[in-house]
């Protein structure tokens, strides 16, 4: 992916792991669209930032995305590049009936959400220069967490759906996946302060690192999440799950 002098839609970038690269991007010498529901924290991101712009976007509605995409092509036609990061993470319980509205909006904006969009704008990208597509999927798409069990399933399922989009657009655009490890955001109540996960900071900068070499690779991997991501390859899989589940149900009790 080309370092500067891109055009990049950031959904989600009005906090976390979205703002951060919309920040760092934008230092790199590219133009930034920042997207997501909160039009406030959208403008508290891109304040003092002239090339950084908000644009409210709702991806749990198919016709907003629609609208969203034919809009950010009318101001920004430039568009190249696109990051798809915007996402929910919610505590679920499997071993009793419940209300599966958690559930499906889970499924609706990180899993639709990204296919919807790519679908608005994939005519556009295959006739941009130096387009590129990157999918935020996360470490729990390959060993997941039992407390977040639908989160775990958009995310594996954004993974297959990444591998199958970079064979189908090879030569046309490339496709990258950021598989992130937990991080210390406000995906999750408390879990911006939480130990044992990542800081922002520093996961942002070792991710840059990533995007910077030549060639980009096709998964920015940082070495906190590469436990899990080649867990199942190297036969680590039993031992990954329980110590994911064990850890992430100690930091929540703040053990």
């Amino acid at each position: 992916m080309k370092r500067s002098g891109n055009t990049i839609l950031i959904t989600g970038g009005g906090s976390g792991i979205g703002e951060a690269l919309a920040h760092r991007f934008h230092d790199a010498g590219n133009k930034v669209i920042i997207a997501g529901r909160r039009l406030e924290a959208l403008e508290n991101a891109s304040a003092g930032r002239d090339d950084i712009h908000a644009m409210q976007l709702d991806v749990e509605s198919a016709e907003g995305v629609e609208d969203f995409a034919r809009g950010v092509l009318a101001e920004h036609p430039d568009l190249n590049v696109v990051i798809h990061n915007a996402g929910i993470m919610r505590f679920e319980v499997l071993d009793t009936r419940r209300d599966l509205a958690d559930a499906e909006a889970t499924i609706t904006t990180n899993l639709l959400g990204p296919i919807r969009l790519t679908n608005a704008l994939i005519d556009h990208l295959v006739a941009a220069q130096n387009a590129a597509v990157v999918t935020v999927t996360s470490g729990l798409a390959f060993v997941p967490l039992v407390a977040t069990p639908t989160y775990s399933a958009t995310k594996a399922a954004i993974h297959s759906y990444t591998v199958a989009l970079r064979d189908a657009l090879n030569g046309k655009v490339e496709v990258i996946e950021l598989a992130p490890p937990g991080v210390q955001t406000e995906l999750t109540p408390g879990q911006e302060n939480r130990p044992g996960y990542m800081p922002l900071g520093e996961f942002i900068d070792e991710v840059m690192a990533l995007f910077a070499q030549e060639p980009t690779p096709s998964e920015i991997l940082v070495e906190r999440v590469q436990g899990l991501r080649f867990a199942e390859r190297e036969g680590r899989f039993d031992a990954a799950l329980e110590m994911i589940n064990e850890f992430a149900r100690k930091a929540r009790e703040g053990q």
